[in-house]
């Protein structure tokens, strides 16, 4: 701890305190990870794709990063987007299957959180556009309705039938994730509309994550991958705004992981802009998580196109980490 001059200041790297992450593949090239390790990054949500989920294929990931003083925090594995899982088709058992090695590899490794998500046929962009001279993705409702919106599998998926779907998933998984003591994270649906291409989205507000919660029992292994864009796009029709949503669930410790994002404004048209260009105020969601004592990970999420950039997004990145790095000193100096 550093000692200020009228209070004690929590350090960004203190145990306890919120970490400060990034989203990186688990291909990610050397020069990339020296590029994390040289702005001073030091936590890594893994983007594990659908590569080998034993244990010690991750493990090599693993021991490549800390070479680079990059500790993975949480993790993810696509074979949840799975349609025989998520849409409830033959042969979800042994998609299901591989959902749970790689949980238990993660419990092996010492990586606390894996996350999913449930929104099969999503669209989550209606163009790209310039803000401000970069460039963004952004969604337009009616675009979306009127030109892009399709029917995508042979039928439509009720609200009903995808709650048993999601079901019958986390039912599968939890007991998995509680013995390997690993807890996980589940995304809500972006954008927040109840129904996209003909299939039901659950995840859409407040009572969405409560009726999960029902569900998952009071697991100790299921939480919110809270992300913060999804909830500020969805505006007064989240139910609880973006700070509430920390209070009730982070207040709880039901919070495992953050995408910490900002839009231009809500529903029905918003563009996803940088941290500090859009309509909240991402001072006051930092402090309020560092309110609640909120200690696992915070990503920049979606990040802008700017000059230079390619698909890694360096420059962008490292802009919104620096930012971040900022809040979070500011925050650790009026919280404590």
């Amino acid at each position: 701890m550093e000692t200020g001059d009228s209070r004690t200041r929590i350090d960004e790297f203190d145990p306890g305190n919120l970490k400060i992450a990034h989203i990186v593949p688990w291909n990610a090239s050397d020069d990339d990870l020296l590029f994390w390790k040289q702005i001073g990054l030091r936590w890594v949500r893994l983007e594990y794709g659908r590569e080998d989920p034993n244990v010690d294929a991750l493990r090599k990931v693993q021991e490549r990063f800390a070479g680079y003083g990059l500790q993975i925090y949480s993790a993810r594995h696509d074979i949840y987007r799975s349609l025989r899982i998520q849409l409830g088709q033959e042969g979800r058992d042994e998609d299901i299957e591989i959902f749970q090695v790689f949980v238990r590899s993660l419990g092996e490794l010492g990586i606390s959180v894996g996350l999913y998500d449930f929104h099969p046929a999503n669209t989550y962009t209606t163009d790209r556009v310039e803000r401000q001279g970069y460039i963004a993705r952004e969604f337009k409702l009616d675009d979306f309705r009127n030109k892009i919106e399709k029917q995508q599998f042979d039928r439509e998926y009720p609200a009903e039938e995808m709650w048993e779907h999601y079901t019958y998933f986390v039912k599968a998984v939890l007991p998995v994730a509680e013995e390997a003591g690993v807890r996980l994270g589940l995304h809500p649906d972006d954008p927040p509309l109840a129904m996209m291409n003909g299939v039901a989205k659950l995840f859409i507000d407040y009572d969405g994550y409560r009726r999960a919660e029902e569900i998952a029992g009071g697991s100790e292994s299921w939480g919110l991958k809270f992300c913060v864009g999804t909830w500020i796009e969805g505006g007064e029709g989240m139910g609880k705004d973006v700070f509430e949503m920390i209070a009730d669930f982070g207040g709880r410790g039901k919070i495992l992981d953050v995408d910490f994002r900002n839009v231009s404004g809500p529903m029905p048209h918003f563009v996803e802009t940088f941290l500090g260009d859009g309509y909240v105020d991402m001072y006051q969601v930092m402090k309020a998580l560092r309110q609640v004592e909120y200690s696992s990970g915070i990503v920049p999420d979606h990040i802008p196109e700017l000059e230079g950039d390619d698909k890694v997004r360096r420059a962008g990145a490292a802009y919104c980490i620096a930012y971040m790095q900022a809040l979070l000193r500011r925050a650790n100096e009026e919280v404590g």
